[in-house]
């Protein structure tokens, strides 16, 4: 089989293809960091399975379907990848497609590739036109936005473009990849908050957006540094080592990785 991993999260990517080159049945496994970068390596290639995404920025797992069937593309089978429960719809759950669960393990991988294999071109076809009405409906809440009030205005802030939220006194500072908001609120209100939009406590006064994250290091202290797209590095200390777990337990083999 020849698998295209289409996920904009670094650890998620490589956790899947971690998981998926053991496998004897794969021969090729491909990674796109978003929807463009996936529609050039079809162009290029044939593949038979697509761990697809669902929560991409611009454009989404859902559109990104939407667009291939328009044009006309040949869709391989679909395992879509989300780390957020509303999604599991009763279309997932009668396998109209399938999908896995951030954190995931090798045995829910390997259950959802044996599913994709089995269907035929028109099975699949005919299964992902029945469920994407429904895909599409769900999908609306990918555009949530968070409302901020900041200087007598209310800013309207896409969560999955925040990389950071930091504490600054009797305020947080919201990073956003081109900008900076702050905002007078406290680091643990806005813990409790993002939450849901995958956002992790590393630090007493650090949140770190999980997709941004490219790199976890251990160090002789006890604590660990964790590196984000760009660049930026920051310290976990060992109060909230836990929480790097919704992160390590995906793409590095389990608790090993927090035990030293």
């Amino acid at each position: 089989m020849r698998v295209l991993i289409i996920d904009d999260e670094p650890l998620a990517r490589e956790a899947l293809a971690a998981i998926l080159s053991k496998r004897a049945d794969v021969s090729t496994v491909d990674l796109a960091t978003g929807a463009v970068d996936a529609l050039d390596k079809l162009d290029k290639k044939d593949f038979d399975v697509l761990f697809l995404d669902i929560n991409m920025p611009e454009i989404s797992g859902f559109e990104l379907l939407e667009q291939m069937r328009h044009a006309g593309r040949p869709i391989p089978a679909v395992v879509f990848v989300t780390a957020y429960q509303e999604y599991a719809i009763p279309a997932f759950e009668k396998h109209a497609v399938d999908y896995v669960l951030k954190p995931f393990g090798a045995e829910r991988i390997g259950e959802a590739l044996d599913i994709a294999q089995k269907r035929t071109v028109g099975e699949r076809a005919a299964r992902l036109l029945e469920a994407l009405p429904l895909l599409r409906q769900t999908s609306k809440s990918e555009f949530a936005k968070i409302a901020i009030k900041s200087k007598g205005t209310i800013l309207f802030v896409n969560p999955d473009d925040v990389v950071s939220v930091q504490a600054q006194g009797n305020y947080v500072l919201l990073q956003r990849q081109s900008s900076a908001q702050l905002v007078r609120e406290s680091i643990s209100v806005m813990a409790e908050r993002m939450e849901p939009y995958g956002f992790v406590r590393i630090h007493r006064s650090t949140l770190v957006n999980r997709r941004f994250v490219e790199e976890i290091r251990s160090y002789l202290t006890g604590e660990y540094g964790l590196r984000v797209r760009g660049g930026k590095e920051y310290t976990v200390t060992r109060t909230y080592k836990k929480n790097l777990k919704s992160l390590a337990e995906f793409c590095i083999g389990g608790d090993s990785f927090l035990t030293g």
